[in-house]
């Protein structure tokens, strides 16, 4: 029997190939760390459309599953390889041009968020999403969960930024939909369909970025509690009156973990900071004024306005290294649910419950002004009982949040840690919906089986939507 991969090979030529078992190992798992990945045939490593338009072809006439990958820093699971499959990394597609005139990029889906922050700093203009992780993740993975982060509380999500993609579907075909234009409502609406997808219904293999002129200097403002509520209230308060450009939230346990790594100074005995800013030129700083002024008013032990630009960034750089200084206690679950503000302290009354019930550690942190949060659930692969429990409270939130009307994901994705979860949130009609749409674009079931859908659900007929409510992992 002659080798599936050589008419893949010949399209592609053999460095756009990565066959080795050593080799494959980086590509089978993202930071989600499923211990259940499959073992690819092959990682393929295409630097155009074209390219990837041929292995998807291929795969669709060998029915073979295809898991499209960005840098591997996704949080859910959503780049597990399949056993058998293909992982389809994106990290040789690094194109970029900006268009200082339109206040627009056009960009391949391999360049890190920061390098694309980077080429439109250097023409005077900004690219506002900015996950914590910004210097290691790239904009397709961004573009494919709808990334969120700090400054989104004011600015919004990448969502809100892409204005057009080209997309490869999973039977080869390149479709463009949207594009250099900032009105546009020709046909249905179906940039926001792949924007968020993560890579079940196609491949991105090129963004349109709206861009905006570069910021005005940010204050930041800084405020420690000895009470979680009161903290939260502060954060609610702030964010019913202005739209700070961030306003972000940190527990006992992850400033603990911080101060472990950056030896800052931070006060260990807190039960929350939180920081925030204002890019606000208004001469009479009155955004300043309220945050503070919110801050006194909510019982906070020390509140300040940081002494200049560097220190307000050593502030916010302290809580974008919070997942890596808390990872350093223990592997992790993490999550990324959201709630409605106004409920953002039942929120966290209800993490801190599970965990005490559950007598695991879970470090809170969050941006918080917008309701997205991370309850990070440590624990210790081996420590069976433990693991049994954290797993029990990654469940627990999950459902927390679902009865506060709230998401099971704000920014990570579904992928498929939280698959079980799903119809919780949406509801069975939505759910068969969004199957229909899967099938339609995807047939064979091969782009991402597993990811957000049960791994048949392409394939099954359109009367049996795949039993989607077992919390299984």
């Amino acid at each position: 029997m002659s080798d599936p991969l050589e008419e893949l090979r010949a399209a592609l030529g053999d460095a756009a190939l990565v066959t080795e078992p050593a080799a494959k190992e980086p590509y089978r798992r993202d930071r989600a760390l499923d211990p259940r990945p499959g073992m690819p045939l092959a990682v393929v490593l295409p630097e155009t459309t074209a390219e990837v338009q041929a292995v998807m072809r291929w795969a669709s006439a060998h029915g073979v599953p295809v898991t499209p990958r960005g840098a591997g820093t996704g949080l859910s699971g959503g780049a597990t390889a399949i056993e058998g499959g293909v992982v389809l990394s994106t990290e040789r597609m690094r194109a970029v041009r900006v268009d200082a005139a339109t206040r627009m990029a056009v960009v391949q889906p391999g360049l890190l968020n920061a390098e694309v922050k980077a080429a439109v700093a250097a023409q005077g203009l900004w690219y506002p999403p900015d996950p914590a992780s910004f210097e290691i993740c790239t904009i397709g993975g961004n573009a494919a969960t709808n990334a969120g982060g700090l400054c989104c509380v004011k600015y919004g999500v990448t969502a809100d930024y892409i204005l057009g993609a080209e997309v490869v579907l999973a039977d080869g075909r390149a479709v463009r939909v949207g594009g250099p234009r900032l009105k546009d409502v020709a046909g249905l609406s179906m940039l926001k369909l792949f924007v968020g997808s993560e890579g079940t219904l196609g491949v991105i293999t090129e963004l349109t970025l709206r861009l905006l002129p570069a910021p005005p200097p940010a204050r930041t403002v800084v405020a420690w509690f000895d009470d979680t509520e009161r903290a939260s209230a502060a954060v609610f308060a702030i964010a019913s009156r202005i739209r700070p450009s961030m306003l972000e939230y940190m527990d006992r346990t992850a400033i603990g973990a911080v101060e472990d790594v950056l030896g800052m100074g931070l006060h260990r005995d807190a039960a929350a900071l939180v920081v925030a800013r204002s890019d606000d030129q208004h001469p009479d700083g009155a955004e300043v004024a309220s945050m503070l002024g919110a801050f006194t008013d909510h019982g906070a032990f020390e509140t300040f306005e940081a002494a200049d630009q560097s220190e307000g960034e050593r502030f916010a750089h302290a809580r974008r290294i919070a997942i890596p200084a808390v990872e350093r206690l223990g592997p992790l679950l993490l999550e990324d649910v959201g709630v409605p503000i106004p409920l953002l302290a039942e929120l966290v009354a209800g993490v801190e419950e599970i965990a005490r019930a559950r007598e695991v550690t879970i470090a809170f942190i969050a941006h918080a002004g917008d309701g997205n949060t991370h309850p990070l659930i440590v624990y210790d692969p081996e420590d069976t009982a433990l693991t049994e429990r954290a797993h029990l409270a990654y469940g627990e939130v999950m459902d927390l949040a679902i009865r506060l009307g709230g998401t099971i994901t704000g920014e990570h994705g579904v992928g498929r840690l939280k698959r079980p979860w799903l119809v919780e949130q949406i509801g069975d009609d939505l759910l068969e919906v969004s199957h229909r749409v899967k099938r339609a674009l995807d047939p064979q079931g091969i782009l991402n089986p597993g990811t957000i859908f049960a791994a048949d659900s392409a394939a099954s007929d359109d009367s049996a939507a795949p039993d989607e409510g077992a919390h299984t992992r």
